[in-house]
């Protein structure tokens, strides 16, 4: 499938998947991230229900910390 990761097409070998497969499958399973899905936030509450779909636009903002 073919989505459109923070702006840039990107081909991942998954067919429907939910968020929480996406971000493992891109090593950020584990990290505080913020996903905009179509323009629409998900909830970290939602990751396992929520699917995303070939053609989905998808903004992923990972959270450091700093001082």
């Amino acid at each position: 499938m073919v989505l459109h990761i923070n702006g840039e097409a990107r081909e991942l070998p998954l067919e429907a998947a939910s968020v929480r497969e996406l971000l493992e499958h891109l090593d950020l399973g584990s990290k505080l991230i913020l996903v905009e899905l179509n323009r629409e936030a998900v909830d970290r509450s939602s990751f396992d229900e929520v699917v995303v779909r070939d053609g989905d636009a998808i903004e992923l903002v990972q959270f450091v910390g700093g001082g």
